[in-house]
């Protein structure tokens, strides 16, 4: 079993950065791939980054590529999504996802078994 609890979100205008975190607890000994996922008011939760459990491979969806980064410290148990050029269209409930995998990590929510609380990210206009 492993815990996840999200950090980072709050308010900011459009065109500003935050950085999340995603802490885990638990069985963390095992390689787990990292992935946010999110999801905004009447909308389906959609992709938005994974990173592999060495951190060496990152995807991301298309809605965030060249603005969002991933990283992790796995001494910390910890990734990090660094999100700049903010827009407006990035608010949403933004939630932390793992799982065991090797190789490329997957971007489904079915890949997914373990699953945070959920950060709230508002950006204004």
């Amino acid at each position: 079993q492993v815990q996840l609890v999200e950090s980072g979100g709050g308010m900011v205008q459009a065109g500003g950065s935050l950085r999340l975190s995603c802490t885990a607890s638990g069985r963390t000994s095992s390689r787990y791939a990292v992935a946010w996922f999110r999801q905004a008011p009447g909308k389906e939760r959609e992709f938005a980054a994974a990173i592999d459990w060495s951190g060496a491979i990152t995807k991301y969806g298309d809605p965030v590529k060249g603005r969002f980064t991933l990283s992790r410290d796995n001494a910390k148990n910890t990734v990090y999504l660094q999100m700049n050029s903010l827009k407006p269209e990035d608010t949403a409930v933004y939630y932390c996802a793992a799982d065991y995998a090797w190789g490329y990590p997957p971007i489904q929510l079915a890949d997914y078994s373990y699953w945070g609380q959920g950060t709230q990210v508002t950006v204004s206009s």
